[in-house]
């Protein structure tokens, strides 16, 4: 019994001493998490902070997301949009930062990739023991809720869904970190995969179109179109082909005391064929589709063109009808901008679900109009002025006119059928003219200036060549913010020679228009770039086109201009000036009469019979 006693005893005291030691060892793994927890995260590949199981905070880091629900009508604090009361008209746009030098894009997005494919996500999970591995496949869902109405889409309830596969496996290595072994209680760690791969904007492009073989690829285009026939005849094919038969054998202008012929290829043709869009073109404005998406034009910023082109076409009653039958054209009438605003969630990398929509959108036009049909969208167009325009109509409006700010022929822009939208930055929505024009030759002091944001790897090249290298070239990066550097800008353009227009991201800049704005000779420097109105207007008499590879050559090639070709250039900017600019009552050969004259030119002359 004493003995049995004894045992007990010591019994007791050990369980006593291993609890003690339990305990100790469990609330000094509590203490150095509590009070490390942070600096513990450094431990992590990429920085994060683990988080507890105790924890309210979502498990997995999903991207942001822009919110559907767009009201015009409400209060133009929301959202960062600014409406102009009681029409519906956006005139700002808070999203990101529109200044003359970046743009439209803001420091902390990440333009990363854009590939069809969704981006990959690991997650790692800390389990009980760090021995185990438990690969599993997991998706993660993003949904928005979507409906469409009878005669429409209603962007408010539009339905979009996105799906990320998802790995997970245990932390291990050096890094591991177990924590305490109880049911659901695993630590999960969400992390990007780091392969960075470089965008295309971030490359030079692999072919080089020349402004000579667009040339010879628009003469090409004009001899043979490869439009497809109609399915069946109209009379509105008859009254286009007549037209082209009038604008081709159109009579020599003599006197031309409105148009300056030096800056047109033909100003005979671009003369008659203007008289005859006046007299006898008819569009039809689709009413499908409804805000913010449809119907709501963006009137100030970067992406001013397609919103005042829609604003005045929706306007017009010269060209618009309401029966469709009677219509040459048809307009889609969507924002781009809006689109990208809307629908996209930010960081996701994947525009899939943009194209997806405007797929749905011309699937119940051609549903629930014949007109689509009989061409194959051949006589109806669209005007976008976002960088993504090219790739969310691609396939389901291929044969559409596509107004694009994005003129680039290696990303699909036809040459001969698609126009060239210029890309104007409007600083203000009701005085777009604000600011306008420069100061005579003689008194431009610099020879060339150039600021701006290092977007893609051209303005880079630019700056290592020209940057404080020459008192003449004034060659800058981005200036900083505020009124007094705005108005230094504007001062530059209007005192310098010739004001450089390099590429961004994308090939086109607003730079090329803001430099006619403002009288001063644009030197535009983007392989592969179609000019604004290529079809109709000669570049070589206004601008100066410079290949990307003769970067370091820029200032002889300036120089080797005499000055008497340089006053006959200036002059022809300033003749040019009003076909790119906007008006609150459209003007006769202005900026909205010269997008839609490229689009009835263009279909002139791709039309064919049944």
């Amino acid at each position: 019994m004493e003995v049995r006693s004894e045992l007990r005893k010591q019994s007791r005291s050990g369980k006593r001493k291993w609890a003690i030691l339990v305990g100790i060892v469990a609330l000094t793994h509590i203490l150095l998490l509590l009070s490390y927890g942070d600096a513990l995260r450094y431990l992590l590949p990429d920085g994060r902070r683990l988080k507890l199981p105790n924890e309210n905070n979502a498990l997995l880091m999903t991207p942001s997301r822009n919110t559907l629900a767009v009201n015009v009508s409400e209060d133009s604090a929301v959202s960062g949009i600014h409406v102009l009361e009681k029409n519906g008209y956006v005139s700002g746009f808070g999203l990101r930062n529109e200044s003359e030098d970046d743009e439209g894009f803001v420091g902390n997005v990440d333009f990363e990739s854009f590939e069809d494919v969704k981006d990959s996500i690991i997650i790692k999970e800390v389990a009980g023991s760090s021995d185990n591995l438990f690969p599993s496949e997991t998706t993660v869902m993003q949904k928005e809720s979507v409906s469409t109405s009878n005669n429409g889409y209603q962007v408010q309830n539009v339905t979009v869904q996105s799906q990320k596969n998802v790995k997970s496996s245990i932390l291990s290595g050096g890094s591991s970190i177990a924590s305490p072994a109880s049911g659901n209680s695993s630590l999960l760690v969400s992390k990007k995969v780091s392969k960075k791969k470089k965008m295309r904007c971030d490359l030079p492009p692999k072919s080089v179109t020349t402004i000579d073989e667009m040339n010879r690829i628009l003469a090409r285009h004009r001899r043979t179109s490869r439009a497809m026939r109609p399915r069946w005849s109209s009379r509105r094919d008859e009254e286009i082909l007549t037209a082209r038969k009038e604008i081709e054998n159109a009579p020599v202008a003599k006197l031309e005391r409105e148009l300056y012929p030096p800056i047109f290829r033909n100003v005979s043709m671009f003369k008659r064929s203007y008289e005859l869009m006046e007299r006898i073109l008819k569009v039809y404005v689709y009413k499908e589709g409804n805000r913010p998406i449809f119907h709501t034009p963006i009137l100030k910023g970067l992406y001013a063109s397609e919103g005042w082109f829609m604003k005045l076409m929706e306007g017009n009653k010269q060209y618009t009808v309401k029966d469709p039958r009677k219509a040459h054209l048809y307009y889609m009438p969507f924002s781009a901008r809006m689109l990208e605003y809307t629908l996209y969630v930010r960081n996701s990398h994947n525009r899939t679900n943009l194209r997806q929509f405007l797929k749905e959108y011309t699937e119940h036009i051609s549903s629930k109009y014949p007109f689509f049909n009989r061409t194959d969208g051949a006589d109806h167009f669209l005007v976008a002025c976002h960088d993504w325009a090219p790739y969310e109509t691609r396939h389901h409006m291929e044969h559409c006119i596509k107004a694009l700010c994005n003129a680039d022929v290696t990303a699909g822009f036809k040459i001969g059928r698609d126009i060239s939208l210029p890309e104007t930055y409007v600083r203000a929505a009701k005085n777009p003219l604000r600011d306008l024009g420069g100061k005579p030759p003689s008194q431009r002091r610099t020879l060339a200036f150039y600021a701006g944001s290092m977007h893609g790897y051209l303005r880079q090249i630019l700056l290592q060549h020209w940057k404080d290298k020459d008192p003449d070239m004034k060659i800058f990066g981005r200036m900083p913010f505020g009124v007094a550097s705005k108005m230094n800008y504007i001062e530059q353009m209007k005192s310098s020679k010739y004001c450089i227009c390099p590429k961004g991201y994308e090939v086109n800049s607003p730079r090329v228009v803001e430099s006619i704005f403002y009288e001063c000779v644009p030197v535009i420097i983007s392989d592969n770039f179609v000019p604004p109105f290529f079809e109709v207007l000669d570049w070589s008499a206004f601008s100066v086109i410079v290949a990307e590879k003769d970067i370091p050559r820029l200032k002889d090639i300036l120089l080797s201009i005499p000055e008497d070709k340089y006053v006959k250039m200036q002059m022809a900017v300033r003749k040019a000036q009003r076909h790119f600019l906007w008006h609150a009552k459209p003007e006769k050969y202005d900026l909205f009469h010269m997008v839609l004259h490229s689009i009835w030119y263009n279909r002139v002359f791709q039309a064919k019979r049944r």
